[in-house]
């Protein structure tokens, strides 16, 4: 126990450093006026929060140009960047002061946002880690968990992005994985706070909704080893719980219409485009040939994308309403499902950023006790699917570093015997090590000063349609009525719930499994 609780603290510390060192270098639109980038967003709301009333946060004026890098998260954000700007205020009043603030830079002013970030990972997102990884994972050995939890901890896009571009993805992610640890473990309703939460943070948490609305609902449906009136009541609670989170997040906003109406317009925007720089996605892959966004109107894409992702949800949510009680193995399928559902949403939703893949990232981490190199794979094009936006930021060198590291470390994880499986797998990463080279060192055509850009999106999109494929295959193939989960056998929750109401305290036995990777 105390050699696990050392090496815990010491692999957290890792962490913390190697994010630290990220931090080190450039971030977002640094010295680049008028607009700068991210990190003057982040500065900029800020200096919104903690110089306007709430209900002028989201409302176009003399004293808030929304044109300059408007406030277009939800609540949640905004009392984040109301506490952050608090602080910020009694370290440096300049650093917040309204209007004159914009464009803001200093070594003390970067350093003050980057321990921001650092912040909510100490306090938020690696937490949610460990939990996952020691609640989540229980039967797995004390080494095998602290291996994942490693692993998971030196995923290189978050890093990257949140440390060395600048932005709070830790903040809803960590949020979801508190949601996902809950869920797993019969907690449903912290699991349906701390999603709200999430949702109240990022917008974009919705690419993992479906899943969680299914899989509540179906246990509150067909766990008819319960009385029918328990079920029912816990419905209800479910509910209140999601409408109270709601409520308390949005309490600012809510005594008056037009306020509330202003919110929502800047949370979903459609005026924005398909979707912005080039994005390894569906839309942006067949623009390149068939130039989509020139051809349909604005409607039109719009209710293009609401069918084709409407479509490709609508296979994994029947199958996870179907897959009734909380066992082991519905909990598989609702990992599996949030990954099908946050792919869909990335691969064909409208108005999709870069970012957006690191919603898909969080629950291929949550199975990469169960497929290490498959998910391996996946988290590696995911980050490489963001280099234009790195490079654009001065970031390659920690990228790669970051990639390798991650590569080294998670290496000791593959388990797949299969030399084909690895053949691909080895072939793939030559291809993005290529590209990674090319782009930072061979010039493009001047007719084609993109050409590495849309050939990293295409690349990655190529990867993540398969994956997609592979993904829905093990959902769709995984039984939801065996209790099974890795190499051991698990009693069913619900009826482990079931005899706690009756005072048995007895547990399954367990049985072995060969594990499947």
């Amino acid at each position: 126990m105390e050699n696990r609780v050392a090496l815990t603290v010491a692999f957290a510390l890792v962490a913390v450093a190697v994010r630290w060192a990220v931090s080190l270098n450039q971030y977002s639109g640094a010295n680049k006026p008028p607009m700068y980038g991210d990190y003057e967003a982040q500065r900029h709301w800020m200096e919104i929060t903690t110089n306007l009333p709430a209900k002028e946060w989201y409302r176009n004026s003399t004293t808030n140009d929304l044109q300059y890098w408007g406030l277009d998260y939800p609540p949640l954000t905004a009392y984040h960047s109301w506490l952050c700007g608090i602080v910020a205020y009694k370290i440096n009043p300049e650093w917040t002061e309204l209007n004159s603030s914009r464009g803001y830079e200093s070594y003390n002013h970067k350093l003050f946002m980057r321990y921001t970030v650092l912040a909510v990972d100490l306090l938020l997102y690696i937490p949610a880690v460990l939990a996952f990884c020691f609640i989540a994972l229980p039967q797995r050995s004390e080494s095998n968990q602290l291996k994942i939890a490693a692993i998971f901890l030196l995923y290189p896009g978050l890093i990257v992005i949140d440390h060395g571009h600048f932005q709070y993805n830790n903040a809803s992610l960590g949020f979801a994985l508190w949601a996902i640890v809950a869920i797993s473990t019969n907690h449903d309703l912290l699991g349906s706070m701390a999603f709200v939460l999430a949702l109240n943070y990022k917008q974009m948490e919705l690419y993992h909704a479906m899943p969680f609305f299914c899989c509540l609902l179906s246990t509150c449906i067909w766990e008819t080893r319960l009385p029918l009136l328990y079920r029912f009541w816990k419905l209800v609670q479910i509910a209140a719980v999601v409408l109270g989170t709601f409520a308390v997040c949005w309490l600012p906003f809510l005594f008056d219409v037009n306020v509330l109406v202003q919110v929502l317009q800047r949370l979903f925007p459609v005026n924005r485009g398909l979707f912005e720089d080039k994005v390894a996605n569906v839309w942006c892959s067949v623009n390149v040939v068939f130039k989509i966004r020139n051809i349909m109107s604005q409607e039109s894409l719009v209710k293009l994308c609401l069918l084709t992702t409407g479509v490709g949800l609508m296979p994994l949510s029947v199958d996870l309403l179907r897959a009734g009680t909380k066992t082991a193995n519905s909990v598989l399928k609702f990992q599996y499902a949030l990954v099908n559902s946050a792919l869909v949403f990335f691969l064909f939703s409208y108005q999709v950023h870069e970012k957006s893949i690191l919603l898909v990232a969080l629950p291929v981490c949550c199975l990469l006790d169960r497929h290490p190199l498959l998910c391996s794979w996946f988290l590696l094009i995911s980050t490489f699917s963001m280099l234009p936006l790195l490079i654009k930021d001065q970031l390659f060198l920690p990228y790669f570093i970051l990639c390798l590291m991650f590569l080294i470390v998670a290496r000791t994880a593959f388990e797949e015997k299969s030399f084909n499986y690895r053949t691909l797998f080895w072939l793939s990463m030559t291809g993005a090590v290529a590209l990674s080279l090319a782009s930072v060192t061979v010039k493009p055509p001047d007719r084609f000063p993109d050409l590495f850009a849309v050939l990293v999106s295409i690349y990655a999109c190529a990867h993540f349609v398969p994956f997609l494929l592979v993904f829905h295959l093990l959902q769709f193939t995984t039984p939801a009525d065996k209790v099974t989960f890795g190499n051991t056998s698990k009693t069913n929750a619900a009826a482990g719930h079931n005899q706690r109401l009756h005072g048995t305290g007895k547990k399954g036995k367990q049985t072995r499994k060969p594990h499947v990777e």
